[in-house]
């Protein structure tokens, strides 16, 4: 890692830490578990807006259902999913020191090239061999590569002979839940079904704060559809022109394809994969995130989930590299068949006088990875006059608060206005922030580093005339607002109805 991607990682961290947006878990013993992170009211604050906006733009607009599913399931969903076969991350052991590592991670970082998890054992042992690696602490011999599944199993009930696990991805409880959900909302192919919640993975080797965690927040959605219709979408003309960066199989470059190009062209499996590829892309535009650090990765059979017929890596751009953020799957009848099978029910559907198990396409998006990524693309530093100055550039539908509510002193009055003028524009259903600590200055300073894009002073001009100064964060500039149109005006600049340099 060069020194300015572990600069701009590191500012990251160090703010998210300074100002509690996320921190680790049980912090104050020494004891503590690695891959587990509380999020602190700022980051919270920014991880409902990230569910929030996907709600809105993707969940709402395509009409789909949302859910709420147990997390601790049986044994049984897991044999009938695969993942107790077939959920496993390549693992070696130092013999020496008894370091555990992931295989796939040790010689990525080794020989900066990103290796598949899912690549047979024996090939890891004689990469790691012919590349003389060795354990990074000790240096000592590391043993052969063997399969580490990453379930974490509990006992339920007081017999302990009931067997469950903490689900590792959300969307098994879409599929328990299909059957009674297709009947009782009386829903039509194709439809979508979707969950916001944890899943929990027993990692070897968590890293990178909330990268690679082993609680996972995930924004998951399932569209159920029958695949001799897969070409059937009725609003695909409204993304038809919409053009997606594709790396495609085996090739380095990047090319810029059309919705409606990729499915001419065969490069994804119909006109459904391509319309949900371009309403991510869309999501994440909304987000902040710029076209050009983009792209969909396709993958191949070593790096595919067991799952996936075919699938379709989201990533973005980061100082750490291309980090993915969304695995876009299309798991075909793998899930409904297996469940069919273990739980003895059919789950069929029936159209056209032709019964048969719907196909299902994923998009499973990780809000952790969302939120580091919008933090880092949001991160900026300049001088002022001589005074350095850093700020997330955070946009305001994204920002933790809408605004910041300062007294410009703690004195004459001010502070009761500014705590009431608090109130009532909380009121509005507005997020906001009251700070009354220290130097106006300073106080600008911690609002604008965790994102927060206006400022409201009350003064005393404040006084006499019911008006506030609105400082713009990202330019500083100040204007002079009636405080009756404050509660209209933050709520279109927060939908970004209008800027604030048209003010």
């Amino acid at each position: 890692m060069s020194e300015k991607i572990s600069n701009n990682y590191e500012k990251i961290i160090d703010l998210a830490l300074r100002r509690s947006i996320f921190f680790p878990s049980a912090e104050i013993y020494g004891t503590a578990f690695s891959g587990f992170y509380d999020y602190g009211p700022t980051g919270e604050a920014i991880k409902r807006k990230i569910i929030g906006a996907w709600r809105k733009k993707l969940v709402q607009r395509e009409g789909f259902l949302e859910i709420d599913g147990a997390q601790i399931l049986p044994e049984k969903v897991f044999e009938a999913s695969g993942h107790l076969k077939n959920f496993n991350d390549p693992l070696t052991q130092c013999n020496k020191c008894h370091s555990l590592y992931r295989a796939d991670n040790l010689l990525s970082d080794h020989l900066n090239i990103n290796f598949p998890e899912a690549m047979p054992s024996e090939h890891f042992d004689e990469l790691i061999k012919k590349n003389k690696i060795k354990c990074p602490k000790c240096k000592g011999e590391l043993e052969k590569v063997k399969r580490f599944n990453m379930m974490l199993e509990l006992q339920v009930g007081a017999t302990g002979k009931q067997k469950g696990y903490l689900r590792p991805e959300t969307c098994q409880n879409i599929f328990l839940d299909y059957d009674r959900l297709s009947k009782t909302m009386r829903l039509n192919l194709p439809f979508g079904v979707v969950q916001a919640g944890k899943s929990f993975r027993n990692e070897i080797a968590p890293r990178n704060m909330l990268l690679r965690e082993r609680e996972i927040n995930q924004m998951e959605i399932e569209v159920f559809f029958n695949p001799k219709k897969i070409n059937e979408v009725k609003k695909f003309s409204e993304i038809e022109h919409k053009k997606l960066n594709i790396q495609k199989l085996k090739e380095e470059k990047l090319k810029e394809v059309s919705a409606k190009e990729l499915v001419e062209k065969n490069i994804v499996s119909g006109k459904l994969i391509a319309y949900y590829l371009a309403r991510v892309q869309e999501l994440y535009e909304f987000y902040g995130v710029p076209k050009e650090k983009m792209k969909f990765r396709q993958l191949g059979e070593e790096e595919k989930a067991f799952y996936a017929k075919e699938a379709w890596d989201f990533e973005i751009l980061t100082s750490l590299g291309w980090i993915e953020l969304i695995a876009c799957n299309y798991r075909s009848d793998y899930d409904l068949k297996g469940h069919a099978k273990e739980s003895s029910k059919n789950l069929k559907a029936r159209e056209d006088s032709e019964e048969f198990i719907p196909h299902v396409f994923e998009l499973s998006a990780g809000i952790d990875r969302t939120l580091y990524v919008l933090l880092e693309l949001a991160l900026r530093e300049e001088t002022k006059k001589g005074e350095a100055r850093l700020y997330l550039d955070l946009k305001p539908s994204i920002a933790p608060y809408i605004a910041g509510i300062l007294p410009l002193v703690n004195k004459d009055g001010l502070d009761e206005k500014a705590a009431k003028l608090f109130e009532e524009l909380r009121s509005y259903n507005l997020d906001l922030f009251y700070d009354d600590s220290g130097s106006i200055g300073r106080r600008y300073a911690r609002i604008d580093e965790i994102g927060v894009p206006f400022a409201i002073t009350i003064d005393y001009d404040s006084m006499k005339y019911d008006t506030v100064t609105v400082r713009e964060r990202n330019s500083t500039q100040q204007k002079r607002i009636a405080v009756k149109e404050l509660p209209e005006l933050l709520w279109k600049l927060e939908i970004e109805k209008i800027e604030f340099k048209d003010l």
